[in-house]
Order: structure tokens, then sequence, then C-alpha cells
């Protein structure tokens, strides 16, 4: 007698069904909770962030104007960049470097062990506190200059760091062990076959892990408060006092212009745009990590 696979199994009752109906509705109310105030805020921040934006709010600078023109945000922008491109030169080779050692090498030592801790707490640490640090270490001290972008960039790069070295240590683990006792069987040393294999295979996870740093450091404030200051002209000099989007939003949000806060939001919406962007970067690295 044939038997379908169906008949062998036993019907579901009506209570599992509705109790799997319920479940099924708490959850997607759950997701259109959660969901709810990212919309709002979006659509908030669209809103009123695009009329603060004209024809030359991303070409010329703060006029530092009350009345009139207040001007636009190129020093800000171009701080930004500036900014956390010397912070991600520091944070990254680093915390790569460090993960490279963790998983290579040090593995379940005690002083990995140490090493792993601290990285640990340095996650969970206040990202004013990094500023604060630098500020009391180099801008009181004077090293280089008072308030200088390149001290920026240091309190930056000790935000980002932790973010890398964890990223990319999960990372470094995902390579197939396999992969290293090939290599080490044929007689190729551990440096190269860590150069040569490992780094290539985990690329796409480290350039993900790395792009998300970017993007949290980017939108820091505090640390840059009391560390770069603030500028109304262009600088390219990263010796010297520099502009950024942050600190620009914070100048502004409280002055009682409605053109200078609508600037400030519209710097708001540019510097979303900018950290989607290199979100979307990172999303579209990590796709291309799972298919290879």
């Amino acid at each position: 007698m044939n038997t379908t696979a169906a008949q062998l199994l036993a019907p579901t009752s009506g209570r599992r069904r509705t109790t799997d109906r319920v479940m099924r509705a708490v959850l997607a109310l759950g997701t259109v909770v959660a969901l709810i105030p990212l919309v709002l805020v979006i659509y908030y921040l669209f809103s009123r962030g695009l009329k603060g934006m004209s024809s030359t709010f991303f070409t010329s600078d703060p006029t530092g104007n009350f009345l009139g023109d207040p001007g636009g945000v190129k020093s800000a922008i171009l701080g930004t960049l500036e900014i956390v491109a010397l912070a991600s030169a520091i944070a990254i080779p680093v915390g790569i470097g460090v993960a490279l050692y963790l998983v290579e090498f040090g593995k379940k030592t005690l002083f990995a062990h140490v090493v792993r801790y601290f990285i640990d707490v340095m996650t969970g640490v206040p990202s004013i506190v990094f500023g604060l640090f630098i500020y009391v270490t180099l801008v009181t001290s004077k090293i280089g200059g008072s308030f200088t972008g390149w001290k920026g960039s240091l309190a930056l790069a000790l935000l980002m760091l932790p973010v890398v070295t964890r990223s990319a240590e999960v990372v470094l683990d995902l390579v197939p062990e396999s992969l290293r006792e090939a290599a080490l069987a044929l007689g190729v040393p551990r440096w190269k076959v860590t150069l040569k294999i490992v780094l290539p295979t985990a690329l796409p996870g480290l350039i993900t892990g790395s792009l998300l740093a970017v993007a949290r450091g980017m939108g820091e404030t505090a640390p840059l408060l009391f560390t770069s200051a603030t500028v109304m002209g262009t600088t390219y000099n990263l010796g010297e006092r520099m502009n950024s989007l942050p600190v620009q939003i914070f100048n502004d949000i409280s002055q009682p212009n409605d053109a200078i806060v609508n600037r400030a939001w519209a710097s708001a919406l540019t510097l979303v745009l900018i950290i989607l962007t290199i979100t979307l970067i990172a999303r579209v690295a990590a796709r291309r990590s799972r298919v290879a």
C-alpha cells in the first residue's frame, strides 16, 4: 500500500495553527514598532534638512554671520573627510595587525586573552573619554600646537580601533583551517601563509568591518570638541584647527536663528547620506564575501 509522507504525518492541530498565527502577528508588530522611530527620524531629517540646502551649501564656507547668509558647510565636509581619513590610516592597519596576532599567533595564550579583554573594554568606553584623553595629553601640553586636526584623528582612531580589531578577528576566524594546514604542509613559512593566503581570503570581510568603523567615527562629535575645535574657513592642513560636520551641527543647532538651525539640519542630512554611502559599500563587500 502506497502511503504518502503527508499521510504519515499527524495533522496540525487547530491550537498549533492559532499559536503560529499569533506569534507571527506579534513578530510583525514588533518589527513595525521598531521601524516607526527610524522612519520618523528619516522623514523629519529629510523634511528639515532639504530646507537648509541651497546652490552654495556645498561650495561655500560658514560666514559666521548671525544675520544674513550663514554660508555653507564646505569646510566641515572637507574637514570631516580629512580627519576620518587620517584616523582610518591609523586604526585600520593597527586593528587588523592586532587581530592577525590574536588569531594566527596569540590564539589561546594568556597575553592574547589580556589583549582581548582590553579591546572589549575599549569598545564600551564613551567617545568623550577618548577626546578628553587626547585633550589632556596633547592639547593642554601644546605638543604640535594646541587644537589641531591630527589630534582629532588620533581620538577617532582610538574609538575606531576596537571596532576594527573585533570585526577583523571574527572574519579571520572564519578562514578555513584547512587552507593554513595545506600551505604549512608544503613548507610555506607562517608569515607568508598569513600574508598570501589568510589576508586575501578574508579581505572582503576586513573591508566591511573597516568601513563600519569609519562610519562610526565619522558621526562622533565629543572627541572633536576637545581636539580639533572648529574654524570657519577651509583648510587642508591637519596641523591647524579644522571644522567638521558633527561639530558644525553641535554649534548651529542651538542658535536662535532659523537659517542657522536649518543649516544644522542640512548638515545632519549630509552626514547621514555620507555614512549611508559607506554603509552601502560595506553591505556590498559583505555580500561579495558571502558569495566567495
